[in-house]
């Protein structure tokens, strides 16, 4: 609870602020994220899963937090969501994470697990070096324009993007209130039904930008045209890889592809929907008991994934267990 306080604070005094935790500890913090939500405060939390509820098992791993980390917090407000599936998406994914965060003045969550946490993996360090490190610090200005007396900023004003501008506490001839009450547009509190309205409305028009400008549809890997498309998400991008590629991403003669997604939330379920009615036969591959991206595709697209391979016993998915059950389910 400290330490997300604490990089909460930081980020408001100007500094690019992330933490980490894993599940149990993501729930303390809960309260904090949705003083993120209010404040439109910047903020980046790397979460490892592992099985919970409680303390599960916490040596272990599992995908069992997506749905948690899109709905955490109370309160409705924008959040974005990713989910690294390698070591060289997770470098590049922390990146661009720290520049949603301050484009977008709210909290994203890089959800990862303890396998990838713990793994070791050599990349090539050309591949590194040619990811865009460009740092966007969003409308956040470092000297603005004085008009040489003490203004009231409007932190909070309206904008089209649903984005405002921001400046550093204590920027000379600049003053606003930050807390955690509803606000008018230069922070001071309100309970006026209007500007409730127009706030909540602000702060999801952030949602609509990102997706127009910054969502990333999944990519795909294998035959362009398959009898049979995989869909995952994060880690488990590893064994299928590890099971097909060496195939020639071939099953008892079944062509097969994966399409993998990183950006997991907000999704446009109707660019989505348009890759996945497409495919011939649909199979879903999860760390987790209960389908939770299979639930989170069928409420956005309306497609419902009917073959499942879920495991939840804590380890992760072998790639002789992705073979098998492509072997006995096609």
């Amino acid at each position: 609870i400290g330490v997300i306080n604490e990089a909460i604070g930081a980020s408001f005094a100007g500094a690019r602020s992330m933490c980490g935790t894993s599940g149990g500890g993501f729930a303390l913090m809960n309260e904090a994220v949705s003083l993120v939500g209010i404040t439109e405060t910047p903020l980046v939390i790397f979460i490892a899963q592992r099985p919970g509820p409680a303390t599960g098992l916490p040596t272990w791993t599992e995908q069992g937090d997506l749905q948690f980390a899109i709905r955490s917090a109370h309160g409705e407000f924008p959040k974005i969501v990713f989910a690294p599936g390698d070591m060289e998406e997770a470098y590049e994914l922390t990146m661009k994470a720290l520049n949603m965060a301050d484009k977008y003045q709210t909290v994203v969550i890089l959800l990862s697990d303890k396998y990838l946490a713990e793994s070791h993996q050599s990349v090539e360090i050309d591949t590194l070096r040619s990811y865009e490190v460009r740092v966007d610090r969003g409308k956040l200005e470092l000297h603005p324009e004085q008009g040489g007396k003490l203004q009231e900023y409007q932190r909070y004003k309206d904008s089209e993007d649903g984005i405002s501008p921001r400046i550093i506490p204590g920027t000379p001839g600049f003053h606003f209130q930050v807390n955690s009450y509803e606000h008018i547009p230069d922070g001071h509190t309100t309970e006026d039904a209007a500007v409730r309205i127009m706030q909540v409305n602000k702060r999801f028009r952030k949602q609509t930008t990102y997706l127009r400008d910054d969502f990333q549809m999944p990519k795909t890997y294998g035959y362009d045209e398959a009898d049979v498309a995989i869909v995952a998400w994060g880690t488990t991008k590893l064994p299928v890889l590890e099971a097909l590629v060496y195939r020639d991403w071939k099953v008892n003669d079944k062509k097969i592809k994966l399409i993998h997604f990183t950006h997991m939330w907000p999704m446009d379920g109707d660019r989505v929907k348009e890759i996945l009615e497409k495919e011939k036969q649909l199979v879903l591959i999860e760390n987790n008991s209960q389908a939770q991206f299979g639930q989170l595709i069928r409420q956005e697209t309306g497609i419902k994934i009917e073959k499942r391979l879920l495991k939840y016993d804590g380890r992760p998915i072998y790639p002789e267990e992705v073979v098998e059950f492509l072997s006995h389910n096609m």
